[in-house]
Formats: structure tokens, C-alpha cells, sequence
């Protein structure tokens, strides 16, 4: 799973005139978002969440992938990571 920052902060921008807003520097940085980087909008009632749509799609594919993975024996953290290094070993020739 991907780590999460649990420090909170609270940041406003303005509106204009054609629905643009500019994402506050400090907000880009905790965010990992770049100039010409999408975002994700989830909104939930009258709640928005901004996400990095990478960030956001990984978190969608492996929350898809979670019973799957279980499926064949990789429910656990340590189950993939025991695969990735095995997997590597075998692209590598170690096996």
C-alpha cells in the first residue's frame, strides 16, 4: 500500500473567472504534482478531494487487484515484495 502523509494543513485559492483555480505551491509539493501533471477531483456529497492522478490510479488498480492478489497467494505486503525478489532473481538468472 502506499504511505500516507497524516500531517494536515488548510489552503484556499480563488476562482476566476472561467472555473480556474491555481493549485497553492504547498499543496503541489505534499501532492507531488508538477507542471503539466493531471489531477483527480473526488467529490463525495459536497466534499472535494484533489488527488495526483497517478497516486489516485495506482490506489484504484490495487484496490481492484486486492482480492486477486490474495487469490493466488499474494494478500500480504510481504507475500509481493517475496515475489518481486524472486521474479527478479529469475530475470536476472539467479535461479
Amino acid at each position: 500500500m502506499l504511505a500516507t502523509n497524516t500531517a494536515s494543513f488548510v489552503d484556499d485559492a480563488r476562482v476566476m473567472s472561467k472555473g480556474q483555480v491555481t493549485i497553492p505551491k504547498n499543496v503541489r509539493a505534499r501532492l507531488g504534482i508538477d507542471a503539466g501533471d493531471r489531477v483527480t477531483f473526488v467529490v463525495d456529497g459536497n466534499e472535494v478531494k484533489i488527488m495526483n492522478s497517478a497516486i489516485y490510479a495506482l490506489q484504484r488498480f490495487q484496490q481492484h487487484m486486492a482480492s486477486k492478489g490474495e487469490a493466488v497467494g499474494l494478500g500480504t505486503d510481504e507475500a509481493v515484495a517475496e515475489w518481486i525478489t524472486m521474479s527478479r532473481r529469475e530475470e536476472e538468472g539467479h535461479m
